[in-house]
């Protein structure tokens, strides 16, 4: 059977596509997939390879390509002219994407590798217990715990017991919130419900000035929440359009419903009935309102049952803005999405939500069944689930999750405010911080802005990076004439033998340029060196010099016995490891030394 190279609908002009382009795409694709010393990729090194950068073999936007696969045997190694027939063109241009480092998280396996050991730290946290006052959830295994992540480009991973299937529960109130303020918009959402923390329990028999409850992220706002979905639609409908919500949400996936659940629920229920009758005593329900068929809708809501990828799915579909990665189908309204959002990072983690937007500052939100979505904008989704709850309903390990994630990736809301190059931004090439954190650096030194200088020197960078001509700060600052600045460089352990790429150290620089203070600064740091024998460093040769000295390839005054440092040398990472341009499997970073001994 021929392979088919184009779906019954798409073709590849509509995918802009020409013959040339398709051809070009494939000899690339064979290069990225190809294993070195054969001649051909086979149908697992492919899925391998697109696999290792986050696009799941199963993903829906791959299945012309996957379907094409199951015609070819696995071990046929294919020449670009055979993988230009097997990829098809719809799936093309997101393939190489992938493999070329396109997507929001190029470097994908070093992001996978340090989420997995917080994943693991955290497995020890064996405090709190699980939620007892519904009998179905009290039964669950406390011992479960499972995560997983999906990017805004559908890039996804999952850890644990990811296939187990579990009750959202307060998970729900985000989606049956932005259901209400797409199907009726915020002005008449918020004249049945407020937008305020509560500083009360979740549960709590309290309502706000207005006699509103407080927000929706609330049993008593997600009640009012239920209240106005579809409200005169048959019960059996109501209940039917959320699932298909949360389907588009989860890229096609249709959660599933724990009956045994919602009648427990049901029957053990009477705060929540208190809630609802004090509410329509209190006149904030719509007129009409059934008070029975709300809450049973409520606990209908509280009991759909995901996984925690069809969840990070979820959240992702919130971190794109409302846009499904898997099916760039439009679910919710970007201002929707901007307002639940806000709502989850000032309410979402019951009487915890001001402490962990302060800590953690990603909106989140919990559920007593041990269910718990991070949001991430711009970035991804996390879903995290482990029945074991503190004193305040929330999952012991899911927080403890997201604040060991924070001290690892910059995802803190106001990371991008604070210079704490400590932290790892995912979305940029290791190699591409490092040439941001050289040019910042660089660009100082040649300013002669000692005050710049000193705060990247404080953030973290190394004082001897250097730029894509092996030029280090010193070298820029000795040539402009900036000794304030070259004076603090060495005494923060910079590389001053470092050569750059045409033999220069920074003391020839200041020769050339007859920066005659900075020439008795640097002979007298280094020793009286006669102007025709350019100083050495302590590998007889500048780790800085020839085209290989790339980013941040000075060495520090602490491997070179001829600099003495005053000050702390840039030796030292932000887990005391030498900085380096290796790749990321190679290099010490955040992340690496998050397991326990």
């Amino acid at each position: 059977m021929p392979i088919r190279r184009t779906s019954s609908t798409m073709n590849d002009m509509r995918f802009n596509l020409d013959d040339h382009d398709r051809r070009s795409a494939a000899e690339l694709i064979f290069r990225l997939t190809r294993t070195e010393g054969t001649d051909g990729v086979t149908i697992p090194e492919f899925f391998k390879a697109i696999e290792a950068v986050g696009i799941d073999a199963n993903d829906r936007r791959i299945r012309e390509t996957r379907e094409n696969a199951a015609l070819l045997a696995t071990d046929v190694r294919m020449s670009p002219d055979q993988l230009l027939d097997f990829v098809a063109p719809e799936n093309t241009t997101l393939i190489v994407r992938a493999l070329t480092g396109e997507l929001v998280v190029p470097e994908f396996f070093d992001f996978r590798n340090r989420m997995e050991n917080i994943f693991e730290y955290c497995r020890d946290f064996k405090g709190g217990d699980v939620a007892t006052y519904i009998p179905q959830l009290a039964r669950v295994d406390p011992e479960m715990y499972a995560m997983a992540v999906c990017t805004i480009d559908g890039q996804q991973f999952s850890f644990g017991d990811d296939e187990e299937q579990y009750c959202v529960q307060s998970t729900c109130k985000p989606i049956s919130y932005s259901i209400a303020l797409d199907c009726l918009g915020a002005r008449t959402v918020h004249s049945h419900v407020g937008r305020e923390p509560s500083g009360r329990s979740f549960n709590e028999l309290t309502l706000n000035d207005a006699g509103l409850p407080h927000n929706p992220m609330i049993n008593s706002g997600a009640i009012m929440c239920s209240a106005l979905i579809r409200p005169h639609h048959p019960q059996a409908d109501r209940f039917d359009y959320v699932m298909s919500v949360w389907r588009s949400l989860s890229g096609g996936r249709r959660p599933g419903f724990d009956n045994s659940v919602f009648l427990s629920e049901r029957e053990t229920a009477d705060r929540n009935f208190a809630l609802a009758y004090f509410m329509r005593e209190n006149g904030a329900f719509p007129p009409d309102t059934d008070i029975m068929r709300t809450l049973d809708f409520y606990f209908q809501c509280c009991s759909i049952t995901v996984d925690v990828r069809q969840m990070a799915a979820i959240a992702a579909t919130f971190a794109n803005g409302g846009v499904c990665p898997m099916t760039n189908q439009r679910v919710f309204q970007s201002e929707t999405v901007k307002n639940c959002l806000s709502l989850m990072y000032s309410c979402g983690m019951y009487d915890f939500s001001g402490e962990y937007a302060f800590t953690v500052g990603i909106p989140a939100k919990s559920g007593v069944s041990g269910a718990m979505f991070l949001v991430v904008p711009g970035v991804c989704g996390i879903a995290l689930w482990s029945p074991r709850l503190d004193r305040l309903g929330n999952p012991v390990r899911g927080v403890e999750f997201s604040k060991r994630l924070v001290d690892v990736f910059a995802f803190h809301t106001y990371a991008n405010m604070v210079d704490d190059h400590r932290r790892i931004d995912p979305t940029k090439r290791m190699m591409r911080r490092e040439a941001d954190d050289a040019g910042h650096m660089c660009g100082a030194a040649a300013r002669g802005d000692l005050g710049e200088v000193r705060r990247l020197v404080a953030a973290g960078i190394d004082p001897s990076a250097s730029d894509y001509d092996g030029r280090s700060a010193m070298h820029l600052a000795a040539s402009e004439g900036q000794e304030p600045v070259v004076r603090f460089l060495f005494e923060q352990g910079a590389n001053a033998s470092a050569r750059d790429r045409w033999g220069n150290t920074p003391l020839d620089d200041a020769r050339r340029e007859s920066r005659d203070a900075i020439v008795a600064f640097l002979e007298a740091a280094l020793g009286d060196v006669p102007a025709d024998q350019p100083a050495l460093d302590s590998q007889g040769g500048g780790l800085g010099g020839g085209l290989d000295g790339g980013f941040g390839g000075g060495s520090s005054a602490a491997n070179g016995p001829d600099v003495i440092s005053s000050g702390p040398t840039s030796s030292s990472g932000p887990n005391g490891a030498a900085p380096s341009s290796l790749g990321p499997s190679q290099s010490s970073a955040p992340g690496d030394d998050i397991l326990p001994n």
